[in-house]
């Protein structure tokens, strides 16, 4: 039996974090949770450590990039690969967001019916294989 992947998605835009839930539920391997802002990410990462987080970038206070270095300070989630989720994908974005460790940049808006299998392909499988 394939173990559940898990995914954490945090975003500040109610709508956005319900469709990418849904979205990212139609693969049956992945199991998701959704928080509202990267405080509330960083908690639960912590205790649930994830395959994979999704950071919007444009979050109020703190905003992805500051989420992420959030992230890395903290031993317990310092490993967890960060792809971030953005409407804000040009050159120097994207230049910004990889030296902040992105390990993927997924745009907005996203296409529903790709959204598992792009978050799929951004999951080292060593943390695919870490999955509880």
């Amino acid at each position: 039996m394939n173990e559940m992947i898990r995914v954490l998605y945090v975003d500040d835009e109610p709508d956005l974090r319900m469709i990418a839930a849904l979205a990212l539920r139609l693969d049956p391997q992945l199991e998701v949770r959704t928080c509202a802002t990267g405080h509330e990410g960083l908690a639960e990462a912590e205790e649930w450590q994830p395959a994979l987080i999704l950071l919007d970038w444009m979050m109020p206070d703190p905003d992805g990039i500051a989420t992420r270095h959030l992230l890395r300070e903290n031993p317990a989630t310092a490993e967890i690969p960060v792809a971030f989720i953005t409407g804000a994908a040009n050159t120097d974005a994207r230049r910004l967001l990889e030296q902040a460790g992105a390990v993927g940049i997924i745009e907005k808006p996203f296409e529903v019916r790709r959204l598992a299998q792009m978050v799929r392909s951004l999951i080292p499988a060593s943390q695919a294989d870490r999955a509880p």
